[in-house]
């Protein structure tokens, strides 16, 4: 017996939920060297930070009254948006200044701020599932395009050095499946707010691999490693459904 398409659609977005859960907890290293070294060192928040907006917007598009039948969605940015929050957490611990402390304090407050406003406007100004979805939609697109500004960042570095060494193979490839298969849930049940930041995530994970390949060969794994080696692997994780 055929399976019909809700059931499809909920075991896709099961599989979607599971690979994107790892790759929430892929900046794990990175914390535990922050740990060990009671420093954050030459680490940045900002990450986090967007990624947990990100995952905030994206429980907001979930919700039944906004996009109804999106509980996979609610469920993935709802645990990610834990994961970031402890994350974002450990960075305040460990920074050594005031002055990052309370950068980090007034990003975090505008972003509840804009949280909040988005909220408001959603839920007082806009009436039906249709127009919500519009505007949360439109937000997480945004969002989700932004990201991947670091990426590119990486592509270039590795076009420019003609090596691989800051471009982390498995942490591609999980991001390129893990786009593909958000991409296979938007489509079952059509949804382009999903379907497009995704779809662009597989074409950035295919260049990537692409990218991998070709320039393997060229690759000196005998140089010094340079510090923002796990800045750029961090970066790389945060685009999930």
């Amino acid at each position: 017996m055929a399976m019909d398409a809700d059931a499809l659609r909920t075991t896709v977005g099961i599989i979607g939920n599971v690979i994107s859960f790892f790759l929430f907890l892929s900046p794990l290293p990175t914390f535990h060297k922050i740990w060990q070294e009671k420093s954050v060192s030459h680490f940045k928040p900002h990450p986090y930070l967007v990624t947990a907006l990100n995952c905030a917007m994206w429980c907001l598009y979930g919700m039944p009254a906004v996009h109804p039948d999106s509980l996979l969605v609610i469920t993935i940015n709802g645990i990610g948006l834990v994961i970031e929050s402890v994350y974002v957490g450990v960075f305040f611990i460990y920074s050594n200044t005031w002055a990052k402390r309370r950068a980090m304090l007034l990003i975090l407050a505008g972003e509840a701020v804009l949280f909040f406003f988005v909220v408001f406007i959603t839920f007082f100004f806009l009436h039906g599932t249709t127009n919500r979805s519009m505007l949360v939609g439109l937000i997480c697109i945004v969002m989700n395009i932004g990201m991947y500004a670091s990426p590119l960042t990486v592509m270039k570095r590795v076009i420019k050095t003609q090596s691989v060494k800051y471009l982390p193979f498995y942490l591609s490839l999980a991001n390129l499946c893990n786009g593909m298969v958000w991409s296979t849930y938007a489509l079952v049940k059509f949804d382009a707010y999903i379907l497009i930041p995704n779809g662009l995530g597989v074409i950035s994970g295919m260049v990537q691999l692409g990218l991998y390949a070709y320039y393997y060969k060229t690759t000196n794994w005998d140089e010094d490693e340079g510090p923002q080696q796990s800045d750029l692997e961090l970066h790389d994780a945060h685009n999930k459904a």
